[in-house]
């Protein structure tokens, strides 16, 4: 067994915005990040793709997107819903559509699978993309037994409240000192659009500021961990 820390750093939303993409861009190119997950039904997503597509040090997932909750009033409403999530076969059409598009997009099959909001870790979204993920050969968020998914680097808490300490550079340092061997993925959403539609909105902006600080280089170095990307794995996680 590896005592060595590999660290995949996964930027969601790609897509999302030109802003969105602005900052994802910057925190890998100035930053950590080494992954993106791409919103292919979001309106820059083909802008997305045309960076990634010239720029393969970043690899490219699908982040399935079938549907969005927003906080109002103090209570969870849909915001929006692709498809109803109890429909396993419209739920198995639109993730099928998806894949379609980013294959259209891209030019390729997507590095790894995850969802907008994490939709994919219930029932019967989760058994279709599992499935999906075991048929291409992709690891698919949560449901990879190699990979460890840390969420931990967020801006907010319960119900949307504010929680800036979640993504400074003392946790996100904090984050590293408490990394496994193995290979773990951490989530981020940076993002430079300060008009965004989204009730993480500027946390984004701080998230870009974090993830490109030079200290937080520096303390993977620290550490000794090794930042890879899904394209990147090491041999003994492939």
């Amino acid at each position: 067994m590896t005592t060595q820390r590999y660290l995949i750093v996964n930027a969601d939303d790609f897509g999302l915005s030109v802003g969105t993409n602005a900052g994802i861009i910057a925190a890998h190119e100035r930053g950590i990040v080494t992954s993106a997950s791409l919103m292919v039904r979001q309106p820059a997503a083909l802008a997305a793709a045309e960076y990634a597509r010239k720029n393969a040090a970043l690899s490219v997932g699908l982040h399935l997107d079938l549907g969005e909750w927003t906080l109002r009033a103090g209570e969870w409403m849909q915001a929006y819903e692709v498809v109803p999530h109890d429909d396993p076969a419209a739920v198995a059409c639109e993730v099928a559509r998806q894949l379609c598009e980013f294959r259209r997009l891209m030019g390729r099959e997507p590095t790894h699978l995850d969802s907008h909001q994490h939709i994919h870790r219930h029932e019967p979204v989760r058994e279709i993309v599992t499935a999906l993920g075991a048929e291409l050969g992709l690891p698919v968020r949560d449901f990879c037994p190699a990979i460890t998914y840390r969420g931990d680097f967020y801006g907010q808490g319960h119900k949307c409240a504010s929680y800036p300490e979640g993504i400074t550079i003392a946790n996100l340092l904090a984050i590293f000192r408490q990394l496994p061997p193995g290979l773990t993925e951490l989530g981020c959403h940076p993002g430079a659009d300060e008009a965004l539609d989204s009730a993480y909105c500027t946390e984004r902006l701080a998230e870009v500021t974090t993830l490109c600080d030079p200290q937080v280089r520096a303390g993977l170095h620290d550490e000794g961990i090794e930042l890879v990307s899904f394209s990147t794995l090491p041999a003994e996680q492939e």
